[in-house]
Protein backbone atom coordinates (compact mmCIF):
# COMPACT_ATOMS: atom_id res chain seq x y z
CA UNK A 1 0.00 0.00 0.00
CA UNK A 2 1.09 3.54 -0.71
CA UNK A 3 2.56 5.69 2.08
CA UNK A 4 -0.72 7.47 2.80
CA UNK A 5 -1.14 9.86 5.72
CA UNK A 6 -4.55 9.97 7.42
CA UNK A 7 -5.10 13.14 9.46
CA UNK A 8 -7.44 16.03 10.15
CA UNK A 9 -7.92 18.42 7.25
CA UNK A 10 -6.49 21.90 7.64
CA UNK A 11 -8.42 25.04 6.69
CA UNK A 12 -6.50 25.69 3.49
CA UNK A 13 -7.17 22.12 2.28
CA UNK A 14 -10.95 22.35 2.21
CA UNK A 15 -11.12 23.55 -1.39
CA UNK A 16 -9.34 20.33 -2.42
CA UNK A 17 -11.71 18.32 -0.21
CA UNK A 18 -14.69 19.94 -1.93
CA UNK A 19 -13.24 19.14 -5.37
CA UNK A 20 -12.74 15.49 -4.43
CA UNK A 21 -16.30 15.26 -3.17
CA UNK A 22 -17.61 16.97 -6.31
CA UNK A 23 -15.75 14.41 -8.44
CA UNK A 24 -17.76 11.77 -6.56
CA UNK A 25 -21.02 13.67 -7.11
CA UNK A 26 -21.07 14.77 -3.45
CA UNK A 27 -21.02 18.06 -1.54
CA UNK A 28 -19.39 19.11 1.73
CA UNK A 29 -21.85 19.65 4.57
CA UNK A 30 -21.14 21.27 7.93
CA UNK A 31 -18.96 18.93 9.98
CA UNK A 32 -17.31 18.95 13.38
CA UNK A 33 -14.31 17.09 12.02
CA UNK A 34 -13.04 16.28 8.53
CA UNK A 35 -10.29 13.73 7.87
CA UNK A 36 -8.23 13.38 4.71
CA UNK A 37 -6.07 10.69 3.16
CA UNK A 38 -3.02 12.42 1.70
CA UNK A 39 -0.45 10.91 -0.66
CA UNK A 40 2.46 13.29 -1.24
CA UNK A 41 0.63 16.56 -1.98
CA UNK A 42 -2.62 14.98 -3.22
CA UNK A 43 -5.81 14.47 -1.19
CA UNK A 44 -7.08 11.06 -2.33
CA UNK A 45 -9.78 10.43 0.26
CA UNK A 46 -11.92 12.18 2.85
CA UNK A 47 -14.51 11.48 5.55
CA UNK A 48 -16.25 13.68 8.13
CA UNK A 49 -18.60 13.47 11.08
CA UNK A 50 -21.06 15.73 12.88
CA UNK A 51 -22.55 14.60 16.17
CA UNK A 52 -23.19 10.88 15.76
CA UNK A 53 -23.35 11.03 11.95
CA UNK A 54 -20.46 9.91 9.72
CA UNK A 55 -20.72 11.62 6.34
CA UNK A 56 -19.04 13.22 3.31
CA UNK A 57 -17.10 10.03 2.57
CA UNK A 58 -15.20 9.70 -0.73
CA UNK A 59 -12.09 8.07 -2.21
CA UNK A 60 -10.49 9.13 -5.49
CA UNK A 61 -11.45 6.73 -8.29
CA UNK A 62 -7.91 5.49 -9.02
CA UNK A 63 -7.35 4.57 -5.34
CA UNK A 64 -10.59 2.68 -4.68
CA UNK A 65 -10.10 -0.89 -3.54
CA UNK A 66 -6.79 -0.02 -1.84
CA UNK A 67 -8.13 -0.13 1.73
CA UNK A 68 -8.49 3.64 2.13
CA UNK A 69 -12.19 3.38 3.03
CA UNK A 70 -11.44 1.32 6.11
CA UNK A 71 -8.55 3.57 7.16
CA UNK A 72 -10.59 6.77 6.83
CA UNK A 73 -13.64 5.45 8.65
CA UNK A 74 -11.46 3.90 11.38
CA UNK A 75 -9.74 7.27 11.87
CA UNK A 76 -13.13 8.99 12.18
CA UNK A 77 -14.44 6.37 14.64
CA UNK A 78 -11.28 6.68 16.76
CA UNK A 79 -11.81 10.45 16.92
CA UNK A 80 -15.45 9.96 17.90
CA UNK A 81 -14.40 7.55 20.65
CA UNK A 82 -11.94 10.17 21.95
CA UNK A 83 -14.93 12.52 22.27
CA UNK A 84 -17.06 9.95 24.08
CA UNK A 85 -19.24 9.07 21.07
CA UNK A 86 -19.77 5.31 21.04
CA UNK A 87 -22.88 5.11 18.88
CA UNK A 88 -22.72 6.30 15.29
CA UNK A 89 -24.65 6.23 12.03
CA UNK A 90 -24.10 6.46 8.29
CA UNK A 91 -26.57 7.68 5.67
CA UNK A 92 -25.40 6.56 2.24
CA UNK A 93 -26.45 5.50 -1.22
CA UNK A 94 -27.76 1.91 -1.39
CA UNK A 95 -24.87 0.95 -3.71
CA UNK A 96 -22.41 1.70 -0.86
CA UNK A 97 -24.06 -0.63 1.64
CA UNK A 98 -21.51 -3.43 1.28
CA UNK A 99 -18.58 -1.08 1.96
CA UNK A 100 -19.96 -0.22 5.38
CA UNK A 101 -21.27 -3.71 6.13
CA UNK A 102 -17.71 -4.98 5.64
CA UNK A 103 -16.68 -2.57 8.43
CA UNK A 104 -19.26 -3.99 10.84
CA UNK A 105 -22.11 -1.56 10.23
CA UNK A 106 -25.67 -2.95 10.36
CA UNK A 107 -28.52 -1.89 8.10
CA UNK A 108 -31.38 -0.12 9.86
CA UNK A 109 -33.39 0.45 6.71
CA UNK A 110 -32.83 1.01 3.01
CA UNK A 111 -35.41 3.16 1.24
CA UNK A 112 -35.66 5.49 -1.76
CA UNK A 113 -32.06 6.41 -2.76
CA UNK A 114 -30.80 6.19 0.84
CA UNK A 115 -29.74 3.63 3.41
CA UNK A 116 -29.26 4.18 7.14
CA UNK A 117 -26.67 1.98 8.85
CA UNK A 118 -25.61 1.94 12.51
CA UNK A 119 -22.31 1.06 14.14
CA UNK A 120 -20.52 0.90 17.48
CA UNK A 121 -22.91 0.35 20.39
CA UNK A 122 -25.91 1.47 18.33
CA UNK A 123 -28.77 -1.04 18.28
CA UNK A 124 -32.16 0.19 17.11
CA UNK A 125 -34.14 -2.65 18.67
CA UNK A 126 -32.46 -2.28 22.06
CA UNK A 127 -32.73 1.51 21.93
CA UNK A 128 -36.46 1.54 21.21
CA UNK A 129 -37.13 -1.17 23.82
CA UNK A 130 -35.33 1.03 26.37
CA UNK A 131 -37.31 4.10 25.24
CA UNK A 132 -40.54 2.20 25.81
CA UNK A 133 -39.56 0.87 29.24
CA UNK A 134 -38.32 4.29 30.36
CA UNK A 135 -41.60 5.92 29.24
CA UNK A 136 -43.62 3.93 31.80
CA UNK A 137 -46.34 3.36 29.22
CA UNK A 138 -48.39 0.17 29.09
CA UNK A 139 -49.28 -2.11 26.20
CA UNK A 140 -52.62 -0.47 25.39
CA UNK A 141 -53.23 0.80 21.85
CA UNK A 142 -51.84 4.28 21.36
CA UNK A 143 -51.91 7.28 19.10
CA UNK A 144 -48.69 9.15 18.42
CA UNK A 145 -47.42 12.55 17.37
CA UNK A 146 -43.88 13.53 16.39
CA UNK A 147 -43.17 17.20 17.00
CA UNK A 148 -40.31 19.68 17.00
CA UNK A 149 -42.19 22.49 18.79
CA UNK A 150 -39.80 25.31 17.98
CA UNK A 151 -41.50 26.74 20.07
CA UNK A 152 -44.62 25.07 21.54
CA UNK A 153 -47.71 26.85 20.14
CA UNK A 154 -51.48 26.70 20.53
CA UNK A 155 -51.45 24.77 17.26
CA UNK A 156 -49.39 22.01 18.84
CA UNK A 157 -51.63 22.06 21.90
CA UNK A 158 -54.74 21.78 19.71
CA UNK A 159 -53.62 18.67 17.83
CA UNK A 160 -52.36 16.95 21.02
CA UNK A 161 -55.65 17.71 22.78
CA UNK A 162 -57.60 16.35 19.80
CA UNK A 163 -55.58 13.12 19.91
CA UNK A 164 -56.13 12.93 23.69
CA UNK A 165 -59.91 13.19 23.32
CA UNK A 166 -60.03 10.55 20.58
CA UNK A 167 -57.54 8.01 21.95
CA UNK A 168 -57.07 5.76 24.95
CA UNK A 169 -53.41 6.73 25.23
CA UNK A 170 -51.18 9.24 23.42
CA UNK A 171 -47.39 9.45 23.15
CA UNK A 172 -45.74 12.64 21.91
CA UNK A 173 -42.18 12.24 20.59
CA UNK A 174 -40.15 15.46 20.71
CA UNK A 175 -37.38 15.59 18.08
CA UNK A 176 -34.16 15.26 20.06
CA UNK A 177 -31.50 16.87 17.86
CA UNK A 178 -30.54 20.43 18.80
CA UNK A 179 -30.75 21.95 15.33
CA UNK A 180 -33.59 24.27 16.33
CA UNK A 181 -33.43 27.77 17.80
CA UNK A 182 -35.11 26.50 20.96
CA UNK A 183 -32.89 23.79 22.56
CA UNK A 184 -34.29 20.31 23.08
CA UNK A 185 -34.53 20.55 26.87
CA UNK A 186 -36.58 23.76 26.57
CA UNK A 187 -38.85 22.37 23.85
CA UNK A 188 -39.37 19.15 25.84
CA UNK A 189 -40.15 20.92 29.12
CA UNK A 190 -42.56 23.41 27.52
CA UNK A 191 -44.58 20.65 25.86
CA UNK A 192 -44.54 18.45 28.97
CA UNK A 193 -45.78 21.28 31.19
CA UNK A 194 -48.16 22.55 28.52
CA UNK A 195 -50.09 19.25 28.29
CA UNK A 196 -49.78 18.14 31.92
CA UNK A 197 -53.55 18.42 32.35
CA UNK A 198 -54.09 15.76 29.65
CA UNK A 199 -53.69 12.66 31.82
CA UNK A 200 -53.56 10.15 28.94
CA UNK A 201 -50.69 12.00 27.18
CA UNK A 202 -47.03 11.08 27.66
CA UNK A 203 -44.26 13.34 26.32
CA UNK A 204 -40.91 11.66 25.62
CA UNK A 205 -37.66 12.25 23.72
CA UNK A 206 -37.66 11.09 20.11
CA UNK A 207 -34.24 9.46 20.57
CA UNK A 208 -31.78 8.78 17.77
CA UNK A 209 -34.14 7.09 15.30
CA UNK A 210 -36.71 9.78 14.67
CA UNK A 211 -34.97 11.69 11.90
CA UNK A 212 -35.61 15.38 11.43
CA UNK A 213 -35.19 17.17 8.13
CA UNK A 214 -32.63 19.39 9.85
CA UNK A 215 -30.35 16.46 10.74
CA UNK A 216 -30.78 14.34 7.61
CA UNK A 217 -27.49 14.49 5.66
CA UNK A 218 -28.20 15.38 2.06
CA UNK A 219 -24.64 15.66 0.71
CA UNK A 220 -25.06 12.60 -1.52
CA UNK A 221 -28.41 13.57 -3.11
CA UNK A 222 -28.23 16.61 -5.41
CA UNK A 223 -31.86 17.27 -6.33
CA UNK A 224 -34.00 18.89 -3.62
CA UNK A 225 -37.07 16.76 -4.42
CA UNK A 226 -34.98 13.59 -4.23
CA UNK A 227 -33.53 14.66 -0.87
CA UNK A 228 -36.98 15.30 0.55
CA UNK A 229 -38.30 11.99 -0.78
CA UNK A 230 -35.31 10.12 0.66
CA UNK A 231 -35.69 11.68 4.12
CA UNK A 232 -39.46 11.32 4.34
CA UNK A 233 -39.52 7.71 3.10
CA UNK A 234 -36.72 6.61 5.43
CA UNK A 235 -38.23 8.23 8.50
CA UNK A 236 -41.72 6.86 7.78
CA UNK A 237 -40.44 3.30 7.31
CA UNK A 238 -38.33 3.39 10.49
CA UNK A 239 -41.30 4.65 12.50
CA UNK A 240 -43.63 2.00 11.09
CA UNK A 241 -41.14 -0.88 11.16
CA UNK A 242 -39.49 -0.34 14.55
CA UNK A 243 -41.19 2.27 16.75
CA UNK A 244 -44.90 1.62 16.20
CA UNK A 245 -44.82 -2.12 17.07
CA UNK A 246 -42.90 -1.64 20.35
CA UNK A 247 -45.17 1.18 21.56
CA UNK A 248 -48.30 -0.47 20.09
CA UNK A 249 -49.05 2.65 18.06
CA UNK A 250 -52.08 2.24 15.81
CA UNK A 251 -52.61 5.86 14.79
CA UNK A 252 -50.42 8.85 13.95
CA UNK A 253 -51.71 12.43 13.98
CA UNK A 254 -50.08 15.03 11.72
CA UNK A 255 -50.93 18.66 11.06
CA UNK A 256 -51.42 20.13 7.61
CA UNK A 257 -48.70 22.45 6.35
CA UNK A 258 -49.73 24.76 3.48
CA UNK A 259 -46.41 26.64 3.33
CA UNK A 260 -43.67 24.05 3.82
CA UNK A 261 -42.87 21.69 0.94
CA UNK A 262 -40.86 19.33 3.18
CA UNK A 263 -43.71 18.89 5.66
CA UNK A 264 -46.22 18.40 2.86
CA UNK A 265 -44.08 15.64 1.33
CA UNK A 266 -43.51 14.14 4.77
CA UNK A 267 -47.25 13.97 5.40
CA UNK A 268 -47.78 12.33 2.01
CA UNK A 269 -45.09 9.75 2.79
CA UNK A 270 -46.73 8.93 6.13
CA UNK A 271 -50.15 8.61 4.47
CA UNK A 272 -48.68 6.24 1.89
CA UNK A 273 -46.31 4.15 4.03
CA UNK A 274 -47.68 3.85 7.60
CA UNK A 275 -50.92 2.00 6.69
CA UNK A 276 -48.71 -0.86 5.37
CA UNK A 277 -47.53 -1.20 9.00
CA UNK A 278 -51.16 -1.10 10.28
CA UNK A 279 -50.84 2.49 11.47
CA UNK A 280 -53.68 4.84 10.54
CA UNK A 281 -52.74 8.43 9.70
CA UNK A 282 -55.04 11.36 10.46
CA UNK A 283 -54.30 14.69 8.84
CA UNK A 284 -55.52 17.53 11.07
CA UNK A 285 -56.27 20.99 9.67
CA UNK A 286 -54.15 23.70 11.29
CA UNK A 287 -56.04 26.21 13.45
CA UNK A 288 -56.04 29.94 12.66
CA UNK A 289 -56.06 33.07 14.76
CA UNK A 290 -56.84 36.52 13.32
CA UNK A 291 -56.68 34.96 9.85
CA UNK A 292 -53.16 33.56 10.40
CA UNK A 293 -52.29 29.88 10.65
CA UNK A 294 -50.87 29.15 14.09
CA UNK A 295 -47.36 27.86 13.44
CA UNK A 296 -43.97 27.93 15.14
CA UNK A 297 -42.41 29.79 12.21
CA UNK A 298 -45.08 32.52 12.48
CA UNK A 299 -44.38 32.82 16.22
CA UNK A 300 -40.63 33.11 15.61
CA UNK A 301 -41.32 35.88 13.10
CA UNK A 302 -43.34 37.77 15.72
CA UNK A 303 -40.48 37.33 18.21
CA UNK A 304 -38.08 38.74 15.61
CA UNK A 305 -40.35 41.77 15.24
CA UNK A 306 -40.63 42.13 19.03
CA UNK A 307 -44.43 41.91 18.78
CA UNK A 308 -45.10 40.22 22.11
CA UNK A 309 -48.67 41.57 22.30
CA UNK A 310 -49.61 39.53 19.21
CA UNK A 311 -47.60 36.50 20.30
CA UNK A 312 -50.00 35.88 23.21
CA UNK A 313 -52.68 34.94 20.67
CA UNK A 314 -50.57 32.09 19.28
CA UNK A 315 -48.85 30.43 22.23
CA UNK A 316 -49.96 28.91 25.54
CA UNK A 317 -49.09 30.56 28.84
CA UNK A 318 -46.20 28.18 29.49
CA UNK A 319 -44.41 29.34 26.33
CA UNK A 320 -45.18 33.02 26.91
CA UNK A 321 -43.92 32.85 30.50
CA UNK A 322 -40.68 31.32 29.25
CA UNK A 323 -40.23 33.96 26.54
CA UNK A 324 -40.55 36.85 29.00
CA UNK A 325 -38.14 35.24 31.48
CA UNK A 326 -34.38 35.74 31.75
CA UNK A 327 -33.86 32.14 30.56
CA UNK A 328 -35.10 33.05 27.07
CA UNK A 329 -32.71 35.95 26.43
CA UNK A 330 -30.20 33.87 24.46
CA UNK A 331 -32.92 32.25 22.33
CA UNK A 332 -34.55 35.61 21.56
CA UNK A 333 -31.19 37.10 20.58
CA UNK A 334 -30.57 34.22 18.15
CA UNK A 335 -33.99 34.75 16.57
CA UNK A 336 -33.44 38.51 16.29
CA UNK A 337 -30.07 37.93 14.61
CA UNK A 338 -31.38 35.37 12.11
CA UNK A 339 -31.24 36.51 8.49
Amino acid sequence: MYDVLIRRAEYEEFDDVKRLLADNDLTLEDAEYTAIAKLNEDIIGTCSFSGKIIKCFAVREDYKGEGLSLKLVTHIIDEMFERGIYEYFVFTKPENINIFKSMGFKIVHSAYKVCLLEGGKSDINKSIDEMFKKSGLGYEKKSALVMNCNPFTLGHRYIIEKASKESESVVVFIVKEDKSVFPFDIRYSLVKEGVSDLKNVKVISGGDYIISSATFPSYFIKQLDDRIDAYTNLDAHIFGKYIAPVFNIVKRYVGTEPFCKVTEKYNNALLKILPSYNVEVELVERIKNSGNIVSASFVRNLIKKGDFNSIRNFIPDVTFNYLVSEKAKGVIERIENEK
